[in-house]
């Protein structure tokens, strides 16, 4: 290589990493303040802050504060005592009179929520935050950096917000070996080989991050879980990272495994009625409270997929809850017991199993427990309708599961904005008591009266250096700690958000990007399960189409269990000439969604079967109109690819490089799905394609020939 070139190279190495490192800060860039007026005008501000540091939280906030406004503002801001200070962030029992008389008559008295106001304390004009306990405060100095991010107008503010939901919490799908379950960004950050004496940089970053948009929990362990997770050694390692997220208000939780009784702690039995068994866990779980003494609880996953529960010994999941919350009820802990229950050996339609398993047990689980509702009857599928549980257990806590990780959307190569998704899902009406009994009032408990509740977001967090993989994947992330928070706000406001805080505020990139994310979701319905349609995906790891997939060891992992086309037509039929899970809603959503012509067509073919011929609202046949929404799927992701391409100017050249070369793969991956199905389902519906569906360039033997046994999300084997 000539001496001229490597220098240039060597010049040049360091910029590129900086760039590639940008994704590193997630949405708390903290991009330099460029307008000089409005730049002059924060750093008058914040230039003297008054918060009391002696206090964990209080040198978590003092250190956020000194690198927000350092990049922001290039300030070095002066802590001094409240009378001397522009920005003041003082708990209300250590405000001043003054201060005092001049709270908003809203000002906030829930224990997580906080005040920011624009005052006058001692003949000045000041801002002041302010809430009940050190981890209101956080919450509310990262609202007020995220308004500063946005270049808001902070002359007169007057903001009263406090969380909707109690525990907002993520769930890591991460096994012992760091391998994570439907991860696709690298392996578990938790070194566990290194816990509990090395605490690595991201931990307290992974808890910045959280803490800024109100995550107050975290699951360290996949529910698939480990029993070992249990044991003395292990504990020590939770312990050293809940020490270090304490500051931030984030509990840790951990998936226990049913049957670890027996695994390690050498019992015969797990029946949670044998006194033996009910003695352990209570004897674990003043274990875990002497080292953790903020311990969240535990989450569980039982008889389901071929996990151990209490049904292995005749027992109920009431039982088996009760026995673990009566564990934890001393220590204030709670138990999440996950409702998603399926087994083969029962016929009864995969979508029903949950609500005939639970809704007989409403109201008799222990005060601590919440039941862990998935937002969908089947599995994280593109669209699902809501989980007829949500309408159907008014004296149950019940909390929401959402998947922020893609397993069935693409994993980590499809740009796809989540809260969309989770938007539609949050505002469907159970009515279960009359209209307007949407799920987000089950969730916060306002529909039936619940103080105990909660929301969980399967995470998409790994070793990959922007945290996520995909770089818009970031904004499922941010997106769920924000609906978590408040699940009524619009996903638009939450996209301008994300796009603001982590690329720029310029109003043409911001304007044209928030519809972007907006409709990304949508396209990806389209090119992958229209109309209905799901689990049709590929077999085991889920990546790929693969509505052939049959003959497996159990029915219901089958992609023809599920879209049953035949030659007369497609769609699972569950009205009550079915399966009838349809009676599982209520009477109101029963009697528009029984009939054909009056159920939204989102959902037609889940619940109904319809022939290859119907004719649709739009004139055409379900045929044509299937293949239309293929095509349209296509084109969306086309055009993505075209806006993405005029965005360059706005974004660093790595992530516009590599969120380009991703958007080559969807674009390739959409097509491979609208190929592959319709002429899949072609053979079925013997139909002509219409004209406007290019030439597949293979034929279906060989899509169906494609293997993918090392594709990303699962736990390889290691043999």
């Amino acid at each position: 290589m000539k001496k001229t070139t490597l220098c240039l190279l060597l010049c040049i190495l360091p910029l590129n990493i900086l760039l590639a490192q940008e994704g590193y800060k997630l949405w708390l860039q903290y991009h330099p303040v460029e307008d000089a007026a409005l730049k002059k005008h924060y750093t008058s501000q914040n230039a003297a802050i008054s918060v009391d540091h002696n206090t964990p939280t209080g040198s978590v906030i003092r250190e956020e504060l000194n690198t927000a406004l350092e990049a922001m503002l290039e300030l070095q801001p002066n802590f001094t005592s409240p009378d001397k200070a522009s920005l003041l962030i003082l708990k209300q029992a250590a405000l001043p009179e003054e201060l005092q008389k001049q709270l908003p008559s809203n000002a906030v008295q829930d224990e997580e929520g906080f005040t920011i106001a624009s005052l006058n304390y001692t003949g000045k004009p000041v801002i002041l935050i302010t809430s009940q306990t050190d981890a209101g405060l956080l919450y509310g100095v990262f609202r007020y950096l995220n308004l500063l991010q946005l270049h808001t107008d902070t002359s007169q503010l007057s903001v009263t917000d406090s969380p909707k939901i109690k525990k907002r919490i993520l769930n890591h799908w991460d096994n012992l070996d760091r391998t994570v379950e439907r991860g696709y960004a690298g392996f578990s950050i938790w070194d566990w080989h290194l816990l509990p004496h090395l605490i690595k940089e991201e931990y307290i970053d992974y808890a910045r991050a959280n803490a800024s948009v109100g995550i107050n929990g975290t699951v360290l362990n996949n529910v698939n879980a480990s029993a070992y997770i249990l044991q003395d050694t292990y504990l020590d390692k939770v312990k050293a990272l809940a020490d270090t997220f304490r500051p931030y208000g984030i509990q840790v939780y951990l998936t226990a495994r049913f049957s670890a009784p027996i695994e390690i702690g050498g019992l015969k039995t797990a029946d949670p009625l044998n006194e033996e068994v009910r003695t352990w866990w209570k004897e674990k779980a003043n274990a875990i409270y002497k080292k953790i003494p903020d311990f969240g609880g535990f989450l569980i996953k039982a008889n389901s997929e071929g996990q151990p529960g209490p049904n292995n010994y005749g027992r109920s999941h009431v039982e088996g809850a009760n026995m673990l919350a009566e564990a934890l009820e001393p220590h204030n802990g709670i138990v999440m017991w996950r409702a998603f229950v399926y087994s083969d050996e029962k016929p009864e339609d995969r979508a029903k199993q949950a609500y005939s398993e639970f809704v007989p047990f409403d109201g008799k689980f222990k005060k601590n427990v919440l039941v862990q509702v998935k937002n969908g009857p089947i599995d994280f599928q593109p669209r699902e309708p809501f989980h007829p549980l949500f309408g159907a257990m008014p004296e149950t806590p019940l909390m929401m599961e959402f998947q922020i990780t893609q397993e069935y959307l693409g994993g980590m190569s499809h740009l796809v904005f989540l809260p969309k998704m989770y938007e539609e899902t949050l505002q469907e009406d159970t009515y279960a008591r009359g209209e307007g009994s949407i799920v987000a009032k089950v969730i916060d408990g306002s529909l039936n009266t619940k103080k105990l509740t909660g929301i969980a977001g399967v995470a998409n967090i790994g070793t990959a250096r922007n945290w996520t993989g995909h770089p818009f994947a970031q904004a499922n992330w941010y997106g769920f700690g924000r609906l978590a928070w408040d699940p009524y706000l619009k996903s638009e406001t939450i996209a301008r958000e994300w796009l603001g805080m982590t690329f720029t505020t310029t109003p043409e990139f911001i304007d044209t990007m928030t519809p972007l994310l907006l409709n990304s979701r949508e396209a990806v319905v389209n090119y992958m399960t229209p109309l209905g349609l799901h689990h049709i995906m590929a077999e085991g790891h889920h990546q790929g189409p693969g509505p052939w997939v049959k003959d497996l060891g159990r029915e219901d992992w089958t992609s023809v269990y599920y879209h049953k086309a035949d030659r007369m037509g497609i769609g699972f039929d569950r009205t009550s000439t079915g399966s009838n899970a349809l009676a599982q809603y209520a009477e109101e959503i029963e009697n528009t969604y029984k009939n054909k012509r009056t159920i939204p067509e989102d959902y037609l073919l889940w619940f109904h079967h319809v022939a290859w011929d119907y004719e649709m609202k739009n004139g055409q046949s379900l045929w044509y109109t299937l293949a239309r929404k293929y095509q349209d799927g296509v084109e969306d992701v086309a055009q993505m690819k075209k806006t993405w391409n005029a965005m360059q100017d706005y974004v660093s050249p790595a992530v516009y490089e590599k969120t380009r070369m991703l958007l080559d793969i969807q674009y390739e991956e959409a097509q491979w799905w609208r190929n592959s199905c319709l002429l899949y389902f072609q053979q079925l519906s013997q139909m002509k394609m219409p004209p406007f569906i290019p030439k597949a360039p293979h034929s279906l033997e060989y899509y169906e020939s494609i293997r993918d046994p090392y594709a990303p999300g699962i736990k390889p084997s290691w043999d």
